[in-house]
């Protein structure tokens, strides 16, 4: 697979999200175990998860830190750390209701990274993002707190996610190199990050689109809701998300898409779309689709 630059090292151009692999929590182990090891194969060593996220909403705060214990599990279990750099979110919390909340307060964000530390069991976070801004705290202020959370060793990198072109310039300016990435929202259903895209390729920062297929039930109906997208597949002789995420990756040369996979050959087919090469002509009519 083509590699693509975050940071000081170098990734597979397509990652591999880690949100959850079953709502139900109710998937065989075997096939985490599987769907890891076939992303490993095909050359995705960015692996992409967060302490918020877990096996089923309804568990709500019980789940925050389950799905890095899971992946954390699993990586030793097939003893391949060393392949994989394993990036990690702070910041968004489950509630005990089963929804989502923020907490950017300096204190819970020291103490998010600690608590990522240990059930990653590492000595240090190679990429840790912060979630997404919280209304409660003035971002100048989750600034400084990233920059004492990179001052202290703890973390390699920091990204941020869910963040606009204005506090994305502000970080940059207090973090410096120690800013590598943004993590935001970007398909052919979800197109307004380009602002995004343009200054993270200004500044030299890795952006990261998540949901990269439009979300679980779009990804299904890709072909359906974007009809260019399948008719270029089909010339192909490819999948609608295969060409979708290629699509991305020509976006620019720091776009590395993270979709989510439960089954070995979805990402096996998804990282396929990095040697997926599509014409001028074809760019021009999925960017007007």
């Amino acid at each position: 697979m083509q590699t693509r630059t975050l940071g000081n090292q170098q990734v597979g151009a397509i990652g591999l999200g880690l949100m959850t692999f079953d709502q139900t929590g109710t998937q065989p182990r075997q096939q985490l175990v599987d769907t890891v090891t076939a992303a490993l194969d095909a050359g995705v060593t960015l692996f992409d998860t967060a302490d918020a996220y877990g096996p089923g909403e309804e568990k709500g705060a019980g789940a925050q830190g389950e799905n890095e214990r899971l992946i954390a599990s699993i990586l030793d279990e097939l003893g391949v750390r060393d392949r994989v750099l394993l990036a990690t979110k702070g910041g968004h919390v489950r509630t005990d209701g089963g929804g989502w909340d923020t907490d950017s307060s300096a204190a819970h964000l020291r103490s998010a990274v600690d608590e990522s530390l240990q059930r990653l069991g590492v000595e240090q976070i190679a990429l840790w993002q912060h979630h997404r801004p919280d209304p409660k705290v003035p971002y100048d202020e989750v600034i400084g707190t990233l920059k004492e959370i990179a001052d202290s060793g703890k973390v390699a990198r920091i990204g941020l996610s869910n963040a606009d072109p204005q506090q994305i310039r502000d970080a940059h300016a207090v973090l410096g190199d120690a800013l590598v990435s943004v993590q935001n929202q970007f398909s052919p259903k979800f197109r307004s990050s380009r602002p995004e895209i343009d200054v993270c390729e200004e500044l030299g920062l890795a952006f990261l689109p998540w949901s990269p297929l439009g979300g679980l039930s779009d990804a299904k109906e890709l072909a359906e809701k974007h009809p260019a997208f399948a008719e270029i597949a089909s010339d192909h002789g490819v999948s609608a998300q295969q060409v979708a995420l290629a699509w991305e990756l020509a976006q620019s040369p720091v776009v590395i898409p993270i979709p989510g996979a439960k089954r070995p050959s979805s990402i096996t087919d998804s990282a396929a779309a990095a040697a997926l090469e599509l014409s001028a002509d074809e760019l021009a009519r999925l960017d007007a689709s």
